[in-house]
């Protein structure tokens, strides 16, 4: 080996080996859930004829809280 590279520890290959195991054994107990499903379209009552259909809802306050400073 050259000077240059540093030698291959076994605390390493041990930290890494754990860390593999630890992420191995998360992925295996995640429950198995099916495909998100599509949220069921609120009821909107009918724009008004004349306009005026800007209402303040509640993802309109959302909105505006965050744009505050």
């Amino acid at each position: 080996m050259s000077e240059s590279q540093p030698k291959p520890s076994r605390r390493g290959f041990m930290l890494g080996a754990a860390v593999a195991g630890a992420a191995t054994a998360a992925v295996a107990t995640l429950p198995k859930s099916p495909l998100p499903q599509a949220p069921v379209a609120e009821a909107v009552p009918p724009a008004p004829e004349n306009g005026g259909g800007y209402r303040v809802t509640e993802h309109v306050k959302r909105y505006y809280k965050t744009t505050r400073v």
